[in-house]
């Protein structure tokens, strides 16, 4: 079975004469251990692809299926449990929390799960050992380069130990040798069955992918 699968998926915004579609008779299966690349030039589409396959978004008309079960039969509730635990984000904005370490930052996310104190702290130490940055988890994202923000942003992504990583523009800030390893981090993590989906308009990145997904207003190509 499919992890994922997207059935002619249409997405509108606003109404009437001022409306717009976003996206147009989407059709996609995503397998469970997959390592995909959505690639599109800048309103194309794949954000707001991104944002449905990551349940912060509804489809207007279609059918979304996770796991054989069509979202929209979830309820609230459900689905946030499934976004806290199912599904890791990574932005090319790092998205970290100016105030908080390294550590706290990692941290955060698991106090929302009501995971205890003991495993939260095992848990974070391990993510950010896993991505080379342990040593940096009492530094502020300002007292850090942006390879290792965005290695930090991975670490809060993973510590949850979620089954599907969604990462968008993942290398978007970062120079080319950060951008290499970050790309490392997440074949790695495909290589031990987690299921990576990336959001990219680097063709080198989607050439590298196991599946390169093309967008065009609103259409696969």
């Amino acid at each position: 079975m499919a992890l994922i699968e997207l059935e002619n998926i249409t997405k509108y915004y606003g109404m009437g004469d001022t409306s717009f579609k976003a996206l147009d008779d989407v059709s996609l299966t995503i397998s469970r251990g997959d390592f995909v690349a959505i690639t599109g030039t800048s309103g194309s589409g794949k954000s707001t692809l991104m944002n449905m396959l990551g349940l912060l978004d509804t489809q207007s008309t279609g059918t979304y299926r996770l796991d054989g079960t069509p979202v929209n039969t979830i309820p609230e509730h459900k689905l946030s449990h499934i976004r806290n635990r199912e599904i890791g984000f990574i932005f090319q904005s790092f998205n970290l929390i100016p105030s908080l370490t390294a550590f706290e930052n990692v941290e955060l996310p698991l106090i929302y799960r009501g995971v205890g104190k003991e495993e939260r702290r095992f848990l974070c130490e391990k993510s950010l050992e896993r991505v080379g940055v342990l040593h940096r988890r009492s530094h502020k994202p300002s007292e850090m380069s942006g390879g290792q923000q965005q290695r930090v942003a991975i670490a809060r992504a993973i510590a949850a130990a979620p089954s599907i990583i969604l990462a968008d523009e993942p290398t978007g800030n970062l120079d080319s040798k950060s951008g290499t390893e970050v790309m490392r981090i997440l074949y790695e993590l495909n290589e031990q069955g987690k299921t990576i989906i990336i959001i990219t308009h680097d063709e080198k990145i989607a050439e590298n992918s196991r599946r390169v997904i093309r967008i065009s207003d609103g259409k696969l190509t």
